[in-house]
């Protein structure tokens, strides 16, 4: 089973659809990471160790768990990874 489900890809037209928020070393979202480009799409990456504010906002999205990755889909539609790190 994988980490995450990616449910669909963004599409193209100079915007970008995805945002992953992600961590250094974390192996599930380099999981995540890697469907996003087998399946080419145009995401935005966000290392929420480094990003300001990002870690106030994953902290919204995952209701405290802070856990990564999340995605946020092209839709609005968010996926945590269930067992992330």
């Amino acid at each position: 089973m994988r980490a995450v489900r990616i449910v669909r890809a963004a599409t193209r037209g100079g915007t970008v659809g995805v945002v992953i928020y992600t961590k250094p070393g974390c192996p599930y979202c380099m999981t995540a990471r890697n469907e996003l480009i087998a399946r080419g799409a145009e995401y935005e990456e966000i290392d929420v160790t480094t990003t300001p504010g990002a870690q106030e906002r994953l902290a919204e999205l995952t209701f405290g768990s802070m856990m990564v990755p999340v995605i946020i889909e092209e839709d609005g539609s968010v996926h945590v990874a269930a067992g992330g790190g």
